[in-house]
């Protein structure tokens, strides 16, 4: 089916009552998901002390680079709506999943690579952590890993994004076709969370800390290469990992003592 007749038939669907339903379902769902992510991070705020929630405060307001980095992860978020952004997407998406040189041993070796950001690597970090007697860094590990998943869950049902396999035909998929929906990268933010948070915890210099990025940087790339994740989707999950590692940063004096 070209892109015409695909356009022409979800049109059709879309004016039926029954898909006019689902719709509203959704949109319903969306705003039910958001109302409580709202609610949850205000129930958060009165549970703190006033002074820790003083302090807090005024210290997101004070990091100018989190809200910047929140803004253009809101402005990616929205882009989503845009046609324009779609058509880049795909076009970007093809240019870097199909095109150029894909042999066996690379397939292979993207796959290797974006295990880094899996959810097992996570634990296998925090359970060396706990081991090596770094307390700290494996809690840090746990509650920072924990609440980035239920936050990235929580935006995938509300932007609701199929992932591209699912919609472009000629996609190349490397391993199995993963389950759930596709924006934000969790991979892509948990090794972005990961590295920033090894960068603080260790004031790691300078060298070392591109290094961290590069690696993240490559499973980032690795998802689009495997045909799991849009650009955009990759985008927005590092600037969401590298907020959620500075936030984790900002609120771990609150919350350990």
């Amino acid at each position: 089916m070209n892109q015409a007749s695909e356009a022409q038939v979800q049109k059709t669907l879309v004016q039926t009552p029954e898909a006019q339903r689902l719709l509203h379902r959704r949109a319903l769902r969306r705003a039910t998901i958001a109302l409580g992510l709202v609610a949850a991070l205000g129930l958060f705020l009165l549970w703190l002390p006033s002074t820790s929630r003083n302090l807090l405060v005024s210290s997101l307001f004070a990091n100018r680079l989190l809200i910047a980095l929140l803004g253009v992860f809101g402005l990616i978020a929205i882009s989503l709506l845009w046609a324009a952004g779609q058509r880049l997407d795909v076009w970007l998406f093809t240019a870097l999943n199909l095109r150029g040189y894909h042999a066996i041993w690379m397939d292979r070796l993207m796959w290797v690579a974006t295990q880094i950001g899996n959810v097992g690597f996570a634990a296998a970090l925090v359970v060396t952590a706990y081991v090596l007697g770094d307390q700290r860094l494996a809690i840090d590990l746990v509650l920072g890993s924990l609440t980035l998943w239920l936050l990235v869950t929580i935006i995938k049902a509300i932007t609701d994004r199929a992932r591209p396999f699912n919609l472009l035909r000629e996609t190349r998929v490397i391993g199995w076709r993963e389950a759930g929906l596709s924006f934000p990268s969790g991979h892509t933010t948990q090794i972005f969370f990961m590295a920033t948070l090894a960068i603080s915890h260790f004031q790691l210099p300078l060298i070392v800390a591109l290094g961290l990025y590069a690696i993240a940087a490559l499973v980032g790339f690795t998802r689009i290469y495997l045909g799991v994740h849009y650009p955009r989707d990759v985008i927005a999950g590092a600037i969401l990992g590298l907020i959620w590692g500075g936030l984790g940063v900002l609120v771990a004096p609150y919350l350990l003592s």
